[in-house]
């Protein structure tokens, strides 16, 4: 019964965030210039290039699958390698409105340094693969989609945007929901307690490489996270396992096969599994009252 409620109250709580923080950000994109947009991503000035490819992955909230189509239409329009990658890298894990759901449901303070660190390590890696001219890597590709315009809307227009992105999300925030609560209720806390505590620094990668073929949407794993970090999980792993599951997927990898060549892909993984593995650890040192 204590299951049931869990599940029931999680689910509400998930549901009316989603809704109330998606109309928002939905109903402020009609507003936003996105023609000025790409003018800071292909400006000389490579900082600001890489800030508004943060931004406007922040803006424009997407699962790991769906930014490709976007990822394409910036390589189309010639934009520099690097803010491309840094977009591919940010997007999934930066919406508005998981991290709305990250901060109530896991905490403000471990939400602002998942941003942070995220947005960073995103931005390095990004300027690194395009340092070392991996733009070679590319396939010469011709797909059509992915363009995001600045428009007239109003509050019906951002409703039915909601609306529309609520069916597609829904069964992933009620399966996520759903697993948290049988975590809090069946699993015992004593085995994940022991077994994923923050002395097993090894967790950390392991966890992050889990993560990597769970095609797991980050609104289905943020529930899961707070289960297992009630139940007893340290904070590093469960960060590397969910976001190495938002980072990256097995449905992406073989989509970015289309676009990119094999090395390439292989070193998107890689840096997926980097960025989880090193976010953990920091996590760790904010667990442990370092930072």
């Amino acid at each position: 019964m204590e299951t049931v409620k869990s599940f029931l109250v999680l689910a509400l709580e998930l549901t009316v965030l989603f809704i109330i923080v998606s109309f928002f950000i939905h109903w402020i994109q009609r507003y936003i210039p996105f023609e000025k947009m790409e003018k800071f991503l292909t400006g000389k000035n490579r900082m600001i290039g890489a800030l508004a490819a943060v931004f406007f992955a922040f803006i424009t909230p997407f699962c790991s699958c769906s930014t490709i189509p976007v990822v394409v239409n910036m390589l189309k329009k010639k934009m520099p390698f690097g803010i491309v990658m840094i977009f591919l890298f940010a997007s999934p894990l930066l919406d508005p409105t998981i991290l709305t759901i990250m901060g109530v449901i896991i905490g403000w303070k471990v939400t602002l340094i998942y941003t942070v660190v995220t947005s960073i390590f995103s931005i390095v890696i990004g300027f690194t693969l395009e340092y070392f001219k991996l733009e070679r890597l590319v396939k010469n590709v011709q797909v059509s989609g992915g363009k995001t315009s600045e428009g007239e809307g109003s509050w019906r227009e951002a409703w039915k945007e909601t609306v529309d992105l609520m069916k597609s999300v829904f069964p992933y925030l009620i399966f996520g929901a759903a697993i948290g609560a049988i975590i809090k209720g069946i699993v015992p806390a004593e085995w994940i307690a022991g077994t994923f505590h923050e002395g097993n620094w090894w967790m950390i990668p392991i966890a992050a490489v889990i993560g990597i073929p769970l095609y797991i949407r980050i609104s289905t794993m943020i529930p899961i996270s707070h289960a297992l970090l009630v139940k007893g999980m340290a904070l590093g792993p469960t960060m590397a396992l969910l976001i190495g599951a938002a980072g990256a997927s097995l449905p992406e990898v073989v989509l970015l096969n289309s676009i990119f060549k094999k090395q390439l892909v292989a070193l998107f993984v890689a840096s997926v599994i980097s960025i989880a593995t090193f976010s953990g650890y920091m996590f760790t040192l904010v667990e442990l009252g370092i930072i």
